[in-house]
């Protein structure tokens, strides 16, 4: 199987899987308030309805996905609210069968990108594999507010690697986000799976560390969670740095979550 097609199985799997929860919610939740301010759960749906329809235009209609970027530059700030607003009007039913149209048409356009082609996104350039990523990202991470807000656990799988990979590779773009020289050496990640296995990035010997499990690592990169909150350990100052604004998604610096309360606030 091709890195694309596994990724594109994962983001499959990861659609389903949130697919089966939404689904199954009496239409009355799906105006419930989500972590995110503003958003209820149909915002949640809305918006990944949308960014699947904007990620096939980039793969098949250059001068659409145009506009869209078009707009975003003259609504930077409410770009992304304005998306999310777009179908969390309708019907749930109805909201339902637009999402699931609109990612299996991003599954077909994906497939069919020619190898070596880069696709145009907000801010850069991506192959068809990291789109399908930077998706599965995007899906995993509204499905974590979806699940915070109806209080609900969600086991972690091995799906969290490929997003675990994005935050990596994204070192460099979440400091050069907030003005900040990217290191010029390699970190060294190393993550605990769910299965227990360890996933690595970088050198052994890099001086720059950081450790964890892999569930807090995406918690983290997505600003899911606070850090504070999380059990990741860093060794060294920049690494301590790259931890408080990674940012494994594309935009303007996001504002994060506030830590936990504990009992006794």
């Amino acid at each position: 199987m091709s890195a694309l097609n596994a990724v594109l199985a994962d983001l499959h799997d990861e659609s389903e899987e949130l697919d089966r929860l939404v689904g199954g919610l009496p239409t009355a939740q799906w105006a419930q308030m989500t972590p995110a301010p503003g958003w209820t759960i149909a915002h949640q749906i809305s918006h990944l309805h949308w960014t699947d329809h904007v990620a096939r235009l980039s793969a098949t209609d250059p001068t659409g996905f145009a506009q869209q970027l078009k707009r975003a530059v003259d609504d930077p700030g409410g770009f992304v609210d304005s998306g999310a607003q777009d179908a969390a009007q309708l019907a749930p039913g109805e909201l339902l069968l637009r999402w699931r149209s609109g990612r299996a048409a991003l599954a077909v356009a994906l497939a069919e990108v020619p190898d070596g082609v880069r696709l145009p996104w907000f801010g850069t350039q991506m192959s068809a594999a990291s789109m399908a990523t930077a998706r599965l990202m995007e899906t995993w991470a509204h499905g974590q507010d979806i699940y915070d807000a109806l209080s609900l656990s969600r086991p972690p799988t091995k799906r969290l690697k490929h997003i675990a990979r994005l935050a990596v590779r994204t070192r460099d773009f979440a400091f050069g986000l907030h003005g900040l020289t990217p290191p010029a050496e390699e970190f060294r990640v190393e993550l605990q799976a769910p299965d227990g296995e360890l996933w690595t990035w970088g050198p052994q010997d890099a001086a720059q560390r950081v450790t964890g499990p892999a569930l807090d690592f995406c918690l983290l990169a997505t600003q899911r969670r606070h850090r504070g909150d999380l059990a990741l350990i860093t060794h060294g100052d920049d690494a301590e740095i790259w931890l408080g604004i990674a940012q494994a998604f594309a935009g303007p610096p996001g504002t994060g979550r506030q830590p936990f309360a504990s009992p006794n606030d």
